[in-house]
């Protein structure tokens, strides 16, 4: 697992938000929701949406175009949806915020 830090820890004080933001290639949607760090994929599996442009209820994202739910810690979607999306795990550590991206076991030469 390589551990990037995506912020200061002063991030842990501000109100609750969405943000996207581009980590090894990866676009992500990084939540702050009830004192609580989440980070998923940005994109919505259902229609392509960006996650980061909904909004947060019950400690579930939901999608801005047709209100697909997900989990934030799980990222199970709703019951019936039949989807989910990726989520990666968050590390508060002294120095600041830090997210876990899987080492890709496939490289080029």
């Amino acid at each position: 697992m390589n551990w990037i830090k995506l912020f200061p820890l002063t991030i842990l004080s501000s109100d609750d938000f969405l943000k996207q933001v581009n980590v090894a290639g990866k676009k992500l949607c990084i939540v702050k929701t009830e004192g609580k760090l989440f980070a998923i994929q940005n994109k919505c599996p259902h229609a392509g949406a960006q996650l980061s442009n909904g909004w947060c209820s019950k400690g579930k994202i939901i999608c801005p175009y047709h209100r697909q739910e997900f989990d934030l810690q799980t990222g199970r979607g709703a019951h019936g949806q039949s989807n989910y999306v990726d989520t990666y795990p968050i590390e508060i550590q002294k120095d600041g915020v830090y997210i876990g991206i899987k080492k890709s076991w496939w490289k080029f030469w």
